[in-house]
């Protein structure tokens, strides 16, 4: 998602970074809670440190050697692949995957969309918006531990950097592609050596390059595959700093992607929207694998009638209504949906001229959910995984409830994921006695 913005080589990768972070001026940059402690009933729990690679498909790890993720299969799970929700972008999966919950449950429907009053905008680059806690209606796992008494940190994730419920991590970054992977890693592997009293239990650790280089250069290219060797290597020296601690083999890590990713079609341009139905009055949101129109009066006979004029002119996609959509999206009326989503068909492309937030690049997401190469990736390992444990397809919102029994955490409410789907391969007590 974030390679959106940075096209060119590492230093404006670091410069947008830097814009990223100072944008909004006396926003928070970070936060360090210094009186908190961990509750006497918390100190004997596991940690977990949940590893988020960016646009890491399904079958990546398949493009190289990668000893890392080999490490953690060989002695622990690793999942035919994991299902994305809709849509397939960073934001709304990230904070499924915290949740355990759909988006339209969860509140972050896109990575920019319209509150219900048709006034106010998320967008992932207003730093004002992702970290303010009010956009963000469930309770992710961070907040759980802190209202449990559990410590937590986080080196970046989707809205670790917000007050949700009025409450961050106790250590948390606002995103910064200014900071290198090893320093992400030692930053993760000090938080884990602190005293039992102040260390984390729950830790997030973010990764953009593969998404970075896929999409400037496509799956399957030279600097995608240099990308994943990269973060490989960083998942070595997180593996090596943990087995050093004394308390390592207590640790668990869950290794995750948002979606996963795909190259165009040469051979079908691009449909521009404006230039086949009247844009005036719409914005439109992204571009790309789809398009999301948002009226400034909501008009339900108009989008009707947009819609209907699209699809006859257009063969290489579909427009809906909300209410048009499959079940499996799990699109409801809430109002922070868009009032027509355009969307492609796999390889594929929509855009707007006026829309200035996504260009086609050499690699995308944002395709349906159910188009394979949209599918992420999911490993495990720790005291009571399974070595050689491999479930099939795992949903992104199945990975909450196995934090919550990693972590023995109660839930705070209702979760839209299969509790069972994972927590079912846990080892047993028994199993683990010597």
């Amino acid at each position: 998602m974030i390679s959106r913005l940075r096209r060119g080589p590492a230093g404006l990768a670091a410069l947008v970074g830097a814009i990223l972070l100072f944008a909004s001026g006396t926003l928070s940059a970070q936060g360090v809670s210094g009186d908190r402690e961990n509750a006497p009933g918390q100190l004997d729990k596991p940690y977990l440190v949940l590893v988020s690679l960016d646009g890491f498909g399904w079958n990546f790890t398949d493009l190289c050697d990668t000893p890392a993720f080999d490490r953690i299969a060989a002695n622990g799970l690793k999942a035919g692949a994991l299902q994305p929700v809709f849509p397939t972008l960073t934001f709304p999966n990230h904070y499924s995957i915290a949740t355990g919950l759909l988006p339209r449950n969860h509140g972050i429907v896109a990575n920019s969309f319209r509150h219900e009053d048709g006034q106010q905008w998320y967008h992932y680059k207003d730093r004002s918006a992702v970290q303010d806690g009010r956009w963000y209606r469930a309770e992710p796992i961070w907040v759980t531990a802190e209202k449990h008494g559990m410590l937590s940190a986080a080196f970046f994730f989707v809205g670790t950097e917000a007050d949700v419920g009025g409450v961050r991590p106790t250590h948390w970054r606002a995103f910064n592609a200014g900071i290198g992977g090893k320093e992400r890693v030692d930053q993760v592997l000090e938080w884990l050596g602190k005293p039992a009293k102040v260390r984390p239990h729950f830790i997030t650790l973010y990764f953009e390059q593969v998404d970075d280089e896929t999409h400037n250069h496509g799956a399957g290219s030279q600097e995608s595959i240099e990308a994943i060797r990269l973060v490989d290597g960083y998942l070595q020296r997180l593996m090596d700093g943990i087995e050093q601690l004394p308390h390592g083999d207590r640790v668990y890590i869950l290794l995750v992607s948002d979606h996963g990713m795909a190259g165009y079609r040469d051979d079908i341009p691009p449909l521009v929207l404006d230039e086949i139905v009247d844009l005036d009055g719409i914005r439109t949101v992204e571009g790309g694998p789809f398009v999301y129109l948002h009226f400034e009066t909501r008009d339900q006979e108009r989008a009707a009638a947009l819609k209907d004029e699209i699809n006859r002119q257009w063969s290489c996609g579909q427009a809906l209504q909300p209410g048009d959509a499959p079940a499996a999206w799990h699109i409801d009326d809430s109002g922070l949906w868009p009032d027509l989503i355009v969307q492609a068909e796999p390889g594929c492309a929509v855009v707007s001229s006026d829309s200035q937030m996504h260009k086609i690049n050499a690699g995308d997401h944002g395709w349906a959910p159910e188009y394979r190469d949209m599918r992420g990736i999911f490993f495990a390992r720790g005291p009571r995984i399974a070595a050689g444990a491999r479930p099939g397809v795992v949903h992104v919102t199945d990975i909450y409830p196995l934090m919550l029994r990693l972590l023995e955490l109660p839930a705070p409410g209702p979760i839209d994921g299969d509790e069972e789907s994972l927590t079912s391969l846990l080892l047993s007590d028994s199993a683990m006695e010597p």
